[in-house]
């Protein structure tokens, strides 16, 4: 009796085990994406800038040196975002101004920006938005100025 037990005990749980491998598919369900996992690594500002969800798919928005990956945020940053302009790029001056013009990004093939004349405020107002990416968005990388890194980019 108790060897009748123990057997479909072991039946059933190898039953149970052969079927949960077992996946049914659902034509309604979303489709599940894989993202390849994102290495930290070290951005130039010409490497930084194809990762504007244009070019790639991942946005990755540089702040006081650190990068991070907002792609979670695409409706903000990427394609037709109020911030899109920021993608892929160097945003501190524009955050620390609270403007969105494409005039305050540095030029890709320029030295990065040394914020040296931003005021009291705007510096207070770049703090604040630091705090923001920190506590949202996961930091990816750092920026270095063009050739620094001797890496050709992630």
């Amino acid at each position: 009796m108790i060897t009748t037990i123990l057997l479909v005990l072991v039946i059933v749980y190898l039953f149970r085990n052969t079927l949960s491998d077992v996946s049914v598919f659902n034509p309604f369900a979303e489709p599940e994406v894989r993202e390849e996992p994102i290495v930290e690594g070290k951005f130039t500002p010409e490497t930084l800038q194809k990762y504007n969800g244009t070019d790639d798919p991942k946005i990755f928005i540089a702040v006081k040196g650190k990068v991070y990956n907002v792609s979670q945020g695409a409706s903000f940053y990427g394609p037709g975002g109020p911030y899109e302009n920021f993608a892929g790029r160097d945003a501190s001056r524009g955050l620390a101004k609270n403007s969105f013009e494409a005039e305050l990004l540095t030029p890709i093939n320029k030295p990065i920006d040394t914020l040296k004349d931003l005021t009291d405020a705007e510096i207070e107002s770049l703090d604040g938005w630091e705090e923001h990416f920190e506590n949202k968005y996961p930091i990816v990388g750092s920026l270095h100025e063009n050739g620094e890194t001797g890496e050709t980019g992630q």
